[in-house]
Protein backbone atom coordinates (compact mmCIF):
# COMPACT_ATOMS: atom_id res chain seq x y z
CA UNK A 1 0.00 0.00 0.00
CA UNK A 2 2.76 2.61 0.91
CA UNK A 3 3.97 1.65 -2.53
CA UNK A 4 1.23 2.38 -4.04
CA UNK A 5 0.89 6.11 -3.01
CA UNK A 6 4.49 7.04 -3.35
CA UNK A 7 3.55 6.11 -6.87
CA UNK A 8 0.84 8.00 -6.62
CA UNK A 9 1.82 11.07 -4.95
CA UNK A 10 5.00 10.82 -7.86
CA UNK A 11 2.47 10.85 -10.61
CA UNK A 12 0.99 14.15 -9.24
CA UNK A 13 4.17 15.92 -8.48
CA UNK A 14 5.45 14.93 -12.09
CA UNK A 15 2.30 15.77 -13.53
CA UNK A 16 2.03 19.48 -11.63
CA UNK A 17 5.78 20.13 -12.99
CA UNK A 18 4.62 19.24 -16.26
CA UNK A 19 1.85 21.44 -16.16
CA UNK A 20 3.48 24.72 -14.24
CA UNK A 21 2.98 27.92 -16.81
CA UNK A 22 6.14 29.54 -17.83
CA UNK A 23 6.98 32.47 -15.54
CA UNK A 24 5.67 35.90 -17.36
CA UNK A 25 7.91 38.88 -17.00
CA UNK A 26 6.63 42.78 -17.22
CA UNK A 27 9.38 44.21 -18.39
CA UNK A 28 11.84 43.47 -21.20
CA UNK A 29 14.31 45.71 -23.43
CA UNK A 30 15.90 46.12 -26.40
CA UNK A 31 19.27 47.58 -27.70
CA UNK A 32 19.74 47.69 -31.89
CA UNK A 33 23.54 49.85 -33.00
CA UNK A 34 21.77 52.11 -35.76
CA UNK A 35 25.23 52.62 -37.17
CA UNK A 36 25.53 48.56 -37.62
CA UNK A 37 21.91 48.32 -38.44
CA UNK A 38 22.40 45.15 -35.95
CA UNK A 39 20.88 44.51 -32.89
CA UNK A 40 23.96 45.10 -29.35
CA UNK A 41 25.02 41.91 -27.91
CA UNK A 42 26.60 41.64 -24.61
CA UNK A 43 25.60 45.40 -23.20
CA UNK A 44 24.81 45.03 -19.30
CA UNK A 45 21.76 46.48 -18.42
CA UNK A 46 20.78 47.29 -14.62
CA UNK A 47 17.31 47.77 -13.74
CA UNK A 48 16.63 49.78 -10.39
CA UNK A 49 13.98 51.27 -8.42
CA UNK A 50 12.96 54.54 -6.90
CA UNK A 51 11.40 54.54 -3.45
CA UNK A 52 9.67 57.21 -1.54
CA UNK A 53 12.65 59.29 -1.16
CA UNK A 54 14.00 59.31 -4.13
CA UNK A 55 17.00 56.89 -3.26
CA UNK A 56 17.35 54.00 -5.88
CA UNK A 57 17.12 50.72 -5.17
CA UNK A 58 19.18 47.75 -7.67
CA UNK A 59 16.76 45.66 -8.44
CA UNK A 60 18.57 43.19 -11.40
CA UNK A 61 21.44 43.30 -13.34
CA UNK A 62 21.72 41.39 -16.81
CA UNK A 63 23.44 41.44 -19.82
CA UNK A 64 21.77 41.65 -23.50
CA UNK A 65 21.48 38.10 -25.96
CA UNK A 66 22.83 38.15 -29.18
CA UNK A 67 19.56 39.73 -30.33
CA UNK A 68 20.35 42.18 -28.54
CA UNK A 69 17.91 41.97 -26.12
CA UNK A 70 16.92 40.90 -22.20
CA UNK A 71 13.18 39.74 -21.88
CA UNK A 72 13.56 38.19 -18.67
CA UNK A 73 12.99 42.05 -15.95
CA UNK A 74 10.51 42.17 -13.33
CA UNK A 75 8.29 38.72 -13.19
CA UNK A 76 4.58 39.10 -13.17
CA UNK A 77 3.04 38.86 -9.83
CA UNK A 78 -0.84 38.10 -9.27
CA UNK A 79 -1.11 41.11 -7.04
CA UNK A 80 0.68 43.21 -9.43
CA UNK A 81 2.91 45.41 -7.15
CA UNK A 82 5.37 46.40 -9.96
CA UNK A 83 3.83 49.34 -10.09
CA UNK A 84 6.71 52.29 -9.03
CA UNK A 85 9.16 54.53 -11.20
CA UNK A 86 12.26 52.84 -12.59
CA UNK A 87 15.93 53.45 -14.59
CA UNK A 88 17.20 51.03 -17.09
CA UNK A 89 20.79 52.15 -16.97
CA UNK A 90 22.68 50.85 -20.12
CA UNK A 91 26.41 50.47 -19.97
CA UNK A 92 27.95 51.60 -23.55
CA UNK A 93 31.09 52.43 -23.24
CA UNK A 94 32.36 48.70 -22.94
CA UNK A 95 30.59 47.63 -25.88
CA UNK A 96 31.99 50.63 -28.19
CA UNK A 97 35.63 50.14 -26.48
CA UNK A 98 35.45 46.46 -28.08
CA UNK A 99 34.03 48.27 -31.30
CA UNK A 100 37.46 50.36 -30.95
CA UNK A 101 35.12 53.31 -31.11
CA UNK A 102 34.98 56.02 -28.95
CA UNK A 103 31.44 57.33 -27.60
CA UNK A 104 29.88 60.02 -26.18
CA UNK A 105 27.88 57.99 -24.04
CA UNK A 106 29.68 55.62 -20.75
CA UNK A 107 26.39 54.55 -20.27
CA UNK A 108 22.54 55.85 -20.51
CA UNK A 109 19.83 56.45 -17.91
CA UNK A 110 15.98 55.51 -18.88
CA UNK A 111 13.60 56.30 -16.51
CA UNK A 112 10.36 55.52 -16.48
CA UNK A 113 7.08 54.41 -14.64
CA UNK A 114 5.06 51.79 -14.65
CA UNK A 115 1.33 52.15 -13.57
CA UNK A 116 -0.30 48.96 -14.63
CA UNK A 117 -0.12 45.43 -14.60
CA UNK A 118 0.56 45.55 -18.67
CA UNK A 119 4.07 44.03 -20.48
CA UNK A 120 6.63 47.37 -20.70
CA UNK A 121 9.15 47.10 -23.32
CA UNK A 122 12.03 49.86 -23.18
CA UNK A 123 14.33 49.55 -26.54
CA UNK A 124 16.98 52.15 -27.53
CA UNK A 125 18.87 52.66 -30.95
CA UNK A 126 22.26 53.80 -30.47
CA UNK A 127 25.21 54.90 -31.91
CA UNK A 128 28.33 56.09 -30.33
CA UNK A 129 26.91 59.88 -30.67
CA UNK A 130 22.95 59.40 -29.85
CA UNK A 131 20.34 57.47 -28.85
CA UNK A 132 16.26 57.36 -28.57
CA UNK A 133 14.04 55.47 -26.92
CA UNK A 134 10.17 55.24 -26.62
CA UNK A 135 7.83 52.74 -24.75
CA UNK A 136 7.58 49.54 -27.58
CA UNK A 137 5.44 46.39 -27.15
Amino acid sequence: MKTKNFFIVLMLAIASVSFAQEAKYQLSSHILDITKGEPAPNVKISLSKQDLKGKWTLIDEKITDANGRIPDFLKETKEGNNNGIYKLTYFTEPYFTKLNQTSFYPFIEVVFEIKDGKHYHVPITLSAFGYATYRGN
